[in-house]
């Protein structure tokens, strides 16, 4: 399976890559696979702000729908309008074109490394 060692990770299987002060959020292959074939998805506006841990969005797939959990406390700044148009990618391109959202992270809670998601995954 694949888990980019640069990622940060959380327990609900959202990633985030941070880059000057602003982190770009998915959810993992590991996720996506579970999921299987994901037809919907709903993103949080642009300008909400998020709390760390709280439902902040969903996923449908064929087989069910998941709450989409805000991974770091923040505001919204940008979404990925192509998820909304293509939901599929985040099943092909999970860590690339299938990115869900941007946050600018007031408060990142303490986050899995690539390592420690591994074993989170491997345990389930």
């Amino acid at each position: 399976m694949n888990i980019p060692q640069e990622l940060r990770y959380t327990a609900e299987h959202e990633w985030l890559r941070e880059e000057d002060g602003v982190s770009t959020v998915g959810i993992t292959a590991f996720a996506a696979e579970s999921l299987g074939d994901v037809v919907y998805v709903q993103l949080p506006e642009v300008g909400s702000t998020l709390t760390a841990g709280s439902p902040c969005g969903e996923i449908e797939s064929t087989k069910s729908v998941s709450e989409l959990f805000a991974p770091a406390t923040g505001e919204v700044v940008e979404i990925n309008g192509g998820v909304v148009d293509e939901p599929e990618l985040i099943n092909s391109d999970p860590y690339g074109k299938g990115w869900l959202f941007r946050v600018r992270a007031a408060e990142l809670p303490e986050l899995l490394d690539a390592d420690r998601y591994r074993e989170l995954t491997e345990e389930a």
